[in-house]
C-alpha cells in the first residue's frame, strides 16, 4: 500500500472521510441545470371584454377619417400603395399589421384599473392601434392616411368599429389570377392545390365586408390598363385633387419592398404600372371560385 492509499485509509477510518473520493467529486462535472418553468400564458381576457366604438372620438382618436384598402393577398394592393402614396397629400405606409397588435393586462390591479376608467382590453388595442397609424401620419407630413394590410379583410368588422368615420376602398381582380400569382410567387412552397383554398378564404371575407359597407371598388385589371382612370375616381372618393405623379411612383421614395409587408417581386420594383397576366379561360377557373367570378363580374 502507498502512502496516498495509507493516509486515505487512516483518514476515513478516524473520520468517514474519503480524500481520492472526494477528489473526483469535485472534479466530476456538474450536472446540467434544470430546464426553466414554462412561461405560463397570457391571462385570458376578462369576460366582460366587448368590441365596441370609441366611447369618445374626439378624446379616443388620434386618426380622422383613415382610408383602408380591402384586397386579398397577390391583387395588386402594393402598386396601388405606392401609386396613392406618390400623392401629395396621402400617405400609404407598408402594411402595418396593427390588428395583430395585442394588449395583455398582466395583474388583477391593472383589470381593476381599467375598468374603474370604463376601458375593456378591446378600447385599449384601438387605442395602440390608432396610435400606430397617427404616429406614420404626423412623420409624413401629409393629411390622410392609408392602410392596405390584406388580412384586414378578415378583422373588416372590428376596423369599422374601431374607426367609425373609415373609408374603405375595395380592390378586386379575377379569382383565378389571385390563386395563380400566390402559387407564381413561391411555386416550391406554394402549390397550386394550396393556393386556391387559401386565396379564397380572403375574397370570402372581401366580399363580406363589400356587401357590408360603403366603398369604392376598383379592378386591378383596370389600375393596370388605365392607371389614370383609376387613381382618379379614388382621388374622388377621397376628397383629393388628382395628381399625376401618381403614375409615376418611382420617382418616391416608399421604403424596401420586402416580403412580409408588401410585394417584393421584380414588377413591383420596376417603379411603373406594369401589364397584368392575361384573363384565365373559363375552363381554367377552379369550380371552388367560378361563383366568386360571377359575384365579382368576371
Amino acid at each position: 500500500m502507498n502512502w496516498r492509499r495509507k493516509v486515505n485509509a487512516t483518514l476515513e477510518g478516524v473520520t468517514g472521510y474519503n480524500l481520492t473520493r472526494a477528489r473526483r467529486m469535485i472534479e466530476r462535472p456538474a450536472p446540467p441545470a434544470p430546464p426553466p418553468a414554462p412561461t405560463p400564458p397570457p391571462p385570458a381576457r376578462a369576460p366582460g371584454d366587448q368590441v365596441r366604438p370609441p366611447a369618445d372620438p374626439k378624446i379616443d382618436r388620434l386618426l380622422e377619417a383613415p382610408v383602408f384598402v380591402m384586397s386579398p393577398v397577390r391583387s395588386g394592393s402594393t402598386l396601388l400603395r405606392v401609386m396613392l402614396n406618390s400623392h401629395s397629400q396621402i400617405h400609404a405606409p407598408i402594411e402595418m399589421h396593427v390588428r395583430r397588435l395585442t394588449v395583455t393586462l398582466t395583474t388583477d390591479p391593472v383589470v381593476q384599473a381599467m375598468e374603474a376608467l370604463g376601458h375593456t382590453n378591446s378600447d385599449i388595442e384601438h387605442i395602440l392601434w390608432d396610435r400606430m397609424l397617427h404616429r406614420e401620419l404626423v412623420k409624413s407630413g401629409k393629411r390622410i392616411l392609408v392602410d392596405k394590410t390584406p388580412s384586414n379583410v378578415f378583422a373588416w368588422k372590428r376596423i369599422a368599429t374601431c374607426w367609425p368615420d373609415a373609408r374603405f376602398i375595395f380592390l378586386i381582380r379575377h379569382p383565378m389570377s389571385i390563386a395563380v400569382s400566390w402559387h407564381d410567387a413561391d411555386p416550391e412552397k406554394r402549390p397550386m392545390s394550396e393556393a386556391v383554398p387559401h386565396t379564397y378564404q380572403y375574397m370570402k371575407y372581401l366580399q363580406e365586408a363589400r356587401t357590408a359597407l360603403d366603398g369604392v371598388t376598383v379592378r386591378y385589371e383596370d389600375l393596370t390598363t388605365d392607371p389614370a382612370a383609376v387613381t382618379r375616381q379614388i382621388c374622388d372618393h377621397l376628397g383629393v385633387a388628382w395628381e399625376p405623379e401618381m403614375l409615376d411612383y418611382g420617382r418616391h421614395d416608399h421604403g424596401e419592398f420586402v416580403k412580409g409587408i408588401g410585394d417584393w417581386r421584380d414588377k413591383i420594383k420596376t417603379g411603373t404600372v406594369q401589364p397584368g397576366r392575361p384573363l384565365p379561360q373559363p375552363d381554367e377557373v377552379a369550380e371552388e371560385l367560378r361563383e366568386m367570378c360571377r359575384l365579382w363580374g368576371y
